[in-house]
């Protein structure tokens, strides 16, 4: 096998901006393997008394990069296509509006709401690097940088990846940490 069998993994000896970014898409890609080839009863099924689905994860992700690379970066609205499905913003939406999703436009949603997060951090990263300010900031005015906006991607993904692994496991046993060598989705 060679690497290019494994895409998703980031650079052994990279710089600092590979493996942050090496990280997020590694998590991207576990996540969408973990969610993928599913029909509706797949990504609508529930574990014990937590109301997640692997179908509410995929586009409360999706939401989660359109409003972190538009709003939390720019200051610009999140735009389309969550501005004509009713997104309110909460992420109690995000969950319970999935179930009225077919399994296409779900994987769709969240597939283009990664390519656009990937645009978007280049052109952020090639304008200014890590360092740069955005336009996120605390109760004080204090701007975070670009790099507290990756590594808060890396942690929600981390989060929900976990949760992806459960939510997987007990629909068709499917286990284990990366995709096999040449997956793709």
């Amino acid at each position: 096998m060679s690497d290019n069998d494994y895409p998703w993994e980031p650079p052994l000896a990279g710089n600092e901006v590979q493996h942050l970014t090496g990280a997020v898409d590694r998590l991207r890609t576990t996540f969408r393997w973990k969610a993928g080839g599913l029909d509706s009863a797949g990504l609508q099924h529930r574990v014990g008394a937590s109301t997640l689905t692997l179908g509410g994860l995929l586009k409360h992700l999706a939401a989660v990069e359109d409003y972190s690379f538009t709003h939390k970066l720019r200051g610009e609205p999140i735009g389309e296509p969550w501005e004509s499905t009713g997104w309110d913003g909460g992420n109690d939406w995000e969950f319970a509006s999935a179930a009225d999703d077919s399994p296409a436009d779900l994987y769709a949603l969240w597939d283009g709401a990664v390519e656009r997060s990937h645009a978007r951090l280049a052109a952020a990263l090639a304008d200014g690097g890590l360092d740069q300010p955005i336009h996120a900031s605390s109760d004080s005015g204090e701007h975070a940088n670009l790099r507290r906006l990756v590594f808060d991607l890396v942690e929600e993904y981390g989060r929900h990846t976990g949760h992806a692994d459960l939510l997987r496991e007990a629909v068709d046993g499917l286990t284990g940490e990366d995709p096999p060598a040449g997956w793709h989705p």
